[in-house]
């Protein structure tokens, strides 16, 4: 349950914590379907939202939390203008997107073919739904996904761990 009481919000603070705890408990699926609600609560707090993605807000990636012993990160994400993603796994993480603005279509895609050398894994569709703002999806270790959208989205994610850096296989769209 997040940290509240009648005159404090939601604080990264609490919230990471909170999400420290369902992980502490649970590092599985049903840790990560708890954080995923917790984004849910957390994405409802207006003051929450504004400080982290309020109108000076203005960075693709900005990791506002990164736990030292379990190593998931906390990052408010601004995009500007229409995007079309390609299919792609997290390696051997999960990740949370939380909608706080903007719509953006999520597509789940189911592995063909693995990637060969320089040329890109094929997939075919699987679902695709609308993210609206307050909805968070969770994806879990080999889940892949797409997100689009048509115009400025800002968002929460969590990564299990920060994927800076980190070598993932590329699969692309298949051809029309």
């Amino acid at each position: 349950v997040l940290f509240r009481s009648q005159d404090m919000g939601v604080t990264i603070e609490s919230f990471s914590g909170d999400c420290r705890e369902a992980l502490k408990a649970d590092p599985g699926k049903g840790g990560v379907e708890k954080v995923r609600q917790l984004l849910e609560e957390a994405l409802k707090d207006t003051a929450f939202v504004e400080t982290h993605l309020g109108p000076d807000a203005d960075s693709p990636r900005n990791i506002i939390y990164e736990d030292p012993e379990l190593k998931f990160c906390v990052i408010a994400h601004v995009y500007k203008g229409a995007s079309t993603g390609n299919p792609h796994d997290h390696a051997d993480a999960w990740a949370i997107y939380g909608q706080a603005a903007g719509v953006t279509r999520m597509t789940a895609w189911r592995k063909l073919a693995g990637p060969d050398g320089d040329k890109p894994g094929q997939v075919e569709e699987v679902r695709s739904f609308d993210q609206g703002p307050g909805d968070a999806s969770a994806w879990h270790v080999g889940q892949l996904h797409s997100p689009a959208r048509e115009g400025e989205t800002r968002l929460i994610r969590i990564e299990g761990r920060n994927m800076d850096g980190v070598q993932r296989d590329k699969y692309e769209r298949p051809a029309a």
